[in-house]
């Protein structure tokens, strides 16, 4: 059962906030939707937008700039939160990259973790939500992300390209098997076992594929970002691409750092790029 939340008018179109009971979390979620002007008469292409460590369901929405572009293009923007909340877990808010607001988009397997945190699934489960309840092509359907959001864009589009028939990222964890930020949360997630790792590594993952994007996978990564050196590793996936024979468009950015503003300065050639691989002419 769907609740709006809220409703604001934006570029002709609609921003909503819902709320709905999840049967992969077991717990009341929150999302975010942003419907185009073109919705009202007929379906649309999406694009689902996974925001990083901290950050909720309005992030995205409120800082990256993106619906105007959307509106123009008449492309719906879809925005799931980034962990379950008020699982009340122990230790799930004593540091801000485990826990709440760090579910890093993967199924939980230890406890206490396994119970409710279950993001990878959760975005399948709100993709076909979106599918049934909201004016959209379901073979018309992208994915982004940023940092931990992009990290679980990748995977999510690896792993499904079927349903997610573009994909980009800004400044993604690229392989979290090798970074403090990932190691934490796949010991704590996952477990030690390393080989359960893979399949929530997007490097790795791309290792095992033949160019799964015909289209192509669109990176922007900033230089001045603090996160790089020993979080981000965009040149280990750079060379799984090359393996994979994937066609990458990894664009590099001197002064940029890790943030909203260096994301809303390339969203809309985000947005273009999914829209026109997606099937439209713009």
């Amino acid at each position: 059962m769907l609740e709006m939340i809220s409703e604001h008018a934006c570029f002709g179109g609609v921003q909503r906030f819902y709320s709905h009971q999840s049967k992969e979390i077991g717990l009341p979620m929150r999302f975010s939707v942003f419907l185009p002007p073109q919705a009202r008469e007929g379906k649309v292409s999406a694009l689902f937008c996974l925001a990083g460590l901290t950050c909720t369901e309005e992030t995205f929405m409120i800082k990256a700039g993106a619906q105007r572009i959307a509106a123009q293009l008449g492309l719906m923007l879809i925005t799931p939160d980034t962990s379950p909340r008020g699982a009340n877990l122990p230790g799930d808010s004593e540091s801000w990259d485990l826990g709440v607001g760090a579910g890093f988009y993967l199924d939980a397997t230890e406890a206490p973790w396994n119970k409710h945190y279950r993001m990878y699934s959760y975005v399948l489960e709100l993709y076909e939500l979106i599918v049934r309840e909201f004016p959209v092509h379901p073979s018309s359907i992208g994915i982004t992300g940023h940092s931990m959001g992009g990290h679980g864009a990748l995977v999510l589009a690896l792993r499904n390209p079927d349903l997610f028939k573009t994909v980009s990222a800004f400044a993604p964890i690229c392989a979290p098997s090798k970074c403090p930020w990932g190691v934490k949360a796949f010991t704590a997630y996952l477990g030690s076992e390393q080989e359960s790792w893979q399949q929530y590594d997007a490097s790795a993952l791309m290792e095992q594929k033949h160019a799964p994007f015909p289209s192509g996978i669109l990176i922007d990564q900033g230089l001045n970002d603090k996160f790089l050196e020993h979080q981000l590793f965009p040149q280990v996936f750079e060379v799984a691409c090359q393996k994979a024979q994937q066609s990458l468009e990894l664009r590099r950015h001197a002064d940029y750092d890790h943030g909203y503003y260096f994301i809303s300065t390339f969203v809309e050639e985000h947005i273009r790029f999914h829209h026109r691989n997606l099937g439209g002419t713009v």
